[in-house]
């Protein structure tokens, strides 16, 4: 009973992965990093075709990132960053691990958490908490470069993929 529930929770976070597109090649690496950690996750349970289809679409966005770094000269935009997200909540239902994609996908919680909190406090305190939401805007109005926005937020996503595998590594052999 708790599935359906818990199933369309799961979509409607993923689907808010739209804001974190905004940044030329921002999203392309992150969701390359999130893909290649859920590829690790479903070859490790033997799903060889779902592991198959995650490096596909990691081959798929480090060509489109060939083209996107700055100036980008194509642009991903809401229905690439949605649906790529929409699909990695699939496959974090298929490989029964998405609680982990939290932590797989922590850049991504930072970024809605921190529109949220942004909106929230514009609403009730009448109050910014940052210059701009979300929170990359907020870097790049404190005049931080695109280049380096992006190179951050994207250890910061290797290094989340790096713990969530091995969380699910870890629960996996108790």
């Amino acid at each position: 009973m708790l599935f359906i529930p818990f199933f369309a929770l799961v979509m409607l976070a993923v689907y808010s992965g739209g804001v974190i597109d905004g940044i030329d090649g921002l999203s392309g690496g992150i969701f390359a990093t999130m893909f290649s950690a859920y590829a690790g996750i479903a070859f490790y349970q033997q799903q060889i075709n779902l592991a198959s289809f995650c490096l596909l679409i990691v081959g798929g966005i480090l060509a489109f990132l060939w083209f996107n770094i700055t100036p980008a000269r194509f642009f991903m935009g809401d229905t690439g960053s949605m649906s790529l997200g929409i699909t990695l909540g699939i496959i974090g239902m298929l490989t029964n691990s998405a609680l982990i994609l939290m932590i797989i996908g922590s850049v991504f919680v930072l970024e809605a958490v921190s529109t949220i909190l942004q909106v929230l406090s514009k609403k009730i305190r009448k109050k910014k908490i940052f210059l701009s939401a979300p929170i990359h805007h907020h870097f790049e109005a404190k005049g931080w470069s695109e280049a380096k926005i992006v190179m951050r937020f994207w250890v910061i996503a290797w290094i989340s993929a790096a713990i969530g595998l091995v969380i699910f590594l870890l629960d996996r052999l108790n």
